[in-house]
Parts: C-alpha cells; sequence; structure tokens
C-alpha cells in the first residue's frame, strides 16, 4: 500500500503558509449552477493550466474544493464507523490507516488547506465521462476500483490517462487511492516531491477569502 495521509512522514511535514487567499476555482472549471469551489489562488491558476493541457472534447470539472473543518472531520467520523465495521480484526492504528486511503486526518488534510480538488472529466456537452468509478466510491464500494493505478476497463483506464497527464503537468501530485483527488502546495504535495515545507496549512472560510 502506498504511503497515506495517516502515516508519519506526512504529519511531519512541516507547513510554510505562504497566506495566498482562498478564490473561486476558474468559471470553465466549475458547474453550471451553484457556488464555485474555493482553493488557494496558486492551486486556481494550476486548475486554468490543467485545462489547457486537455486534448478537444475533454473539459475539466471541479467537485470540490476547500473543505470546512467541521466537515472534514465529519467525513472522517462516518467513513472511521464504516471501517471499523467492516475490519473489525484491524487494531486501532491499523483502522485509521485504513480511514486514511478514502478521507485525510484533519491535521494533514489536503481539502482543509484549500490545496486539494476533486475532479472528473467532461465531454464537450458537459457530460461526466467514466473513469472507472463514481467520484468518492470507497475501497470497499469500489473493490479497489477507486484506486488510481487499479485495473478499469480501457475506455475509463483512457480517460485516466488523460486526467492524470493534465493535473501533473500543471503541477498537482495525485493520492494513489483516489483517481480524483489532487493536491498542490499542501504537506502530501511536499512530501512527493521532496520539498522542503508544504506551501498550505488549515485555514477556514472566510478567513482567507479573496473579496
Amino acid at each position: 500500500m502506498p504511503v497515506l495521509l495517516a502515516d508519519p512522514p506526512i504529519a511531519a511535514v512541516p507547513v510554510a503558509d505562504a497566506g495566498e487567499p482562498l478564490v473561486p476555482v476558474p468559471a470553465d472549471t466549475a458547474a453550471l449552477d451553484g457556488p464555485r469551489p474555493l482553493v488557494r489562488s496558486g492551486v486556481a491558476a494550476r486548475l486554468a493550466v490543467a485545462q489547457l493541457l486537455l486534448p478537444p472534447g475533454r473539459r475539466l470539472r471541479v467537485v470540490e474544493g476547500h473543505r470546512r473543518p467541521e466537515d472534514q472531520l465529519a467525513i472522517w467520523r462516518r467513513y472511521a464507523a464504516d471501517v471499523a465495521r467492516d475490519h473489525p480484526l484491524a487494531d486501532a492504528a491499523e483502522q485509521r490507516r485504513l480511514t486514511s486511503r478514502f478521507v485525510s486526518p484533519l491535521e494533514v488534510a489536503p481539502h482543509v488547506a484549500g490545496a486539494a480538488v476533486d475532479v472528473v472529466l467532461v465531454d464537450r456537452l458537459g457530460r461526466e465521462v467514466d473513469l472507472g468509478t463514481p467520484v468518492d466510491a470507497t475501497p470497499e464500494q469500489s473493490g479497489g476500483a477507486c484506486f488510481t493505478d487499479a485495473v478499469v476497463p480501457r475506455a475509463a483506464q483512457e480517460e485516466r490517462r488523460l486526467l492524470i497527464a493534465a493535473m501533473t503537468g500543471a503541477g498537482f501530485v495525485n493520492y494513489p487511492t483516489e483517481w480524483w483527488h489532487w493536491s498542490h502546495g499542501d504537506r502530501y504535495w511536499a512530501w512527493s516531491l521532496h520539498a522542503p515545507a508544504a506551501l498550505y496549512g488549515p485555514v477556514d472560510v472566510p478567513a482567507l477569502v479573496a473579496r
């Protein structure tokens, strides 16, 4: 199993917060209805680059960006209860690690830092394309197909290849247990790229929302 967000190397990464504001994601990466997700300004700029790196007929759609701490904690607790039920023989430490395959501990959560996005690809008509599983399919629900390098049907594998090329080309890193989760500037990004520190730490709305 890859290094997970609950593993000690991630928590050990220091944070030197750049103080960038939370801003809406680029309009062409958001759904037409509802408010645009918020991310750090540097993340928004990289989403615009990723959009340009996709081939004709494919566009990014950001499903989620910044997440409030209380929402992150609620998701953690809910899934932790599922893990405890589904893996009763695992001890507390292993259950915590298994939970972090799908949701980050609050203290290192990329979404809470405004550093992460959950993204899908859509076609010319704005219809979501098949990338092998729905967004937010847990490892248990998907039989492990949510892992980025999982064996999925060929067409879905090709869509994942397009997404990976665009997002990595724009400076994001993927969380390998979730094909849809990409981040820049958080602790996982810093650890993955051997950066000396993360650029973004936890932030709550409206503390850093650009006006």
